[in-house]
C-alpha cells in the first residue's frame, strides 16, 4: 500500500511535517518535478530503493505556496514547474468566497486533486490534509478559507508548547488513519519543537488490484540479480496475458503496462534489458523520454509472459536539502522566507518537510499509502513477449485520465 505522508511545520519555524483545461499542463509540471526528485534522490541514495509520491509532495507543496510571496513564491513555482503556467500565484485574496484570487493554479490544482480523490469502489486513493496551528499564533483568515476551500485542509489549534508528545502522538494517529495504518510513527520523539507553531500534514494511500490478477500457485523462488554479480532469492510472480508492451532500442529496455480494475490507474515498469542496465535508463530518462516511451503509439497489447517479483517498500525521506538543491532556498530561510501571506507573524520559515511511502506488490494487486525522439525505435514483438523483471528496474503508478504520476520508485533491491 503506498502511502505517502508529508510534514511542515511552521513558525518563527514553519516546519514542513486529460482532460480539463490546462490538464495537460499540470501533468507536464508534475512529471518534470516527479523525474527531478527522482534523480535527487537517486543520486542521494545511490544503489538504494527509491519510492516517493510527487502527487502528495505537489499537493503539500503547494499549500505552502499558496502563502508564499515575492522570491519565496517564484522559486516554489519554479521547482514545481508552474512558473510556464501560473499567471499569478500571490495576490492577495480579495475574493475571499472564492478564493479566485489566489492564483488560477491553485483552483486548477484543487480540480486535478478531485479527479485522482474521486470515490470508487474499485481501488481506495484518497489524498488527505490536515493543519495543526499554534494557539498562540495569528493566521490570515483568509489562508485558513482558501487551504480548506482548495485543498481541504482545515485548521486543528495546538498548544505546541505546552503539549509537545500528546500533539506528536496526535498528528502520528491521524495519519495512520488516513493511511489504514501502514505509514505509522511519522514523526518521531523530538521531531516536533515545543517552538513550532504549524505543522502541514499530507496523506495518500492507495490500494487497488489488479485487472488480471496473478495466481499464487504460479508464484515460485528464483534468484533476482543485483549489481555487481550477486543476487538474492525472492517471491517470483508469473501469468500470461494481454497487456501493454514497448520494446524500446535506445536504450535497450521494455516498457510495459500493468492496469488495475477498471484501468483508472496503471503501474508502467521500465525494465533494462540485453546489455544494458537501470543506470542506462535513468541516464536518459526524462519528461520528453518517458512520454514517448509510454505513448500510446509505442505501447502495443499483445500476449506477454509477464515476470514480476513480489515487495514491499517502506521509506521516509528528509528532503529540505534536495529542495534546496532544486531552487527552493528561500523557504527554509528565517531571513528570507516570505511567508506572509499565511501569517502576519514576521521570521516563519519552513523547517522540515518530511514524506513517508509505503508500497506493497503482490498478486492481488498494490497498496500504496505512496533518449531523444530520434533515437526511439520499437521493435515488432515475437507472438509472445517475455516480460522477467528479475534485475532492477523502474515503476510509477500513473492515473489514465489525468495522465498525473501518483508514485514513483526503483527496484534495486527486494
Amino acid at each position: 500500500m503506498p502511502k505517502s505522508a508529508t510534514r511542515e511545520c511552521t513558525s518563527r519555524e514553519l516546519s514542513s511535517g486529460g482532460a480539463l483545461p490546462r490538464m495537460d499542463s499540470l501533468s507536464r509540471a508534475n512529471a518534470e518535478f516527479c523525474l527531478d526528485v527522482f534523480k535527487e534522490l537517486n543520486y542521494n541514495h545511490a544503489g538504494d530503493n527509491v519510492f516517493f509520491s510527487p502527487l502528495s509532495l505537489l499537493y503539500a507543496l503547494s499549500m505552502i505556496l499558496l502563502g508564499a510571496r515575492g522570491d519565496s513564491a517564484e522559486q516554489m513555482e519554479k521547482v514545481l514547474h508552474f512558473n510556464h503556467i501560473v499567471e499569478s500565484s500571490g495576490p492577495e485574496f480579495k475574493d475571499l468566497a472564492k478564493c479566485s484570487q489566489a492564483g488560477r493554479i491553485h483552483s486548477e490544482l484543487g480540480v486535478l486533486f478531485s479527479q485522482i480523490n474521486r470515490p470508487d469502489p474499485n481501488y481506495t486513493l484518497s489524498i488527505a490534509n490536515r493543519l495543526y496551528g499554534t494557539k498562540a499564533m495569528a493566521f490570515h483568515e483568509r489562508y485558513l478559507h482558501c487551504s480548506e476551500q482548495l485543498y481541504q485542509a482545515r485548521l486543528q489549534t495546538i498548544d505546541f508548547e505546552r503539549s509537545v508528545e500528546e500533539t506528536r502522538r496526535t498528528i502520528n494517529a491521524w495519519v495512520e488513519s488516513k493511511t489504514d495504518g501502514k505509514v505509522t510513527n511519522l514523526f518521531g520523539k523530538g521531531t516536533i519543537d515545543p517552538s513550532c507553531v504549524m505543522v502541514l500534514v499530507n496523506a495518500i494511500y492507495f490500494k487497488g488490484q489488479w485487472q488480471n490478477k496473478f495466481q499464487e500457485r504460479e508464484t515460485f523462488k528464483t534468484p533476482f540479480q543485483l549489481n555487481k554479480g550477486k543476487s538474492v532469492t525472492v517471491e517470483m510472480m508469473h501469468q500470461i496475458g494481454k497487456f501493454k508492451l514497448a520494446l524500446i532500442e535506445d536504450p535497450q529496455m521494455q516498457v510495459l503496462e500493468l492496469p488495475y480494475v477498471n484501468s483508472t490507474l496503471s503501474m508502467i515498469i521500465l525494465l533494462p534489458v540485453g546489455t544494458a542496465d537501470v543506470g542506462q535508463v535513468e541516464k536518459q530518462l526524462n519528461s520528453k523520454t518517458f512520454q514517448e516511451w509510454t505513448s500510446p503509439s509505442n505501447m502495443v497489447e499483445r500476449d506477454v509472459e509477464v515476470h514480476l517479483p513480489r515487495f514491499k517498500l517502506e521509506i521516509k525521506y528528509e528532503l529540505n536539502s534536495l529542495l534546496e538543491s532544486l531552487g527552493m532556498t528561500d523557504i527554509f530561510s528565517q531571513v528570507k522566507a516570505d511567508l506572509s501571506g499565511i501569517s502576519p507573524v514576521k521570521g516563519l520559515f519552513v523547517s522540515k518537510v518530511i514524506h513517508k511511502s509505503y508500497v506493497e506488490v503482490n498478486e492481488e494487486g498494490t497498496e500504496a499509502a505512496v533518449a531523444t525522439g530520434d533515437a526511439l525505435v520499437v521493435k515488432r514483438l515475437p507472438i509472445r513477449a517475455q516480460f522477467v523483471a528479475n534485475h532492477p528496474f523502474l515503476f510509477f503508478i500513473r492515473h489514465f485520465h489525468t495522465n498525473t504520476i501518483v508514485f514513483c520508485g526503483k527496484l534495486a533491491f527486494p
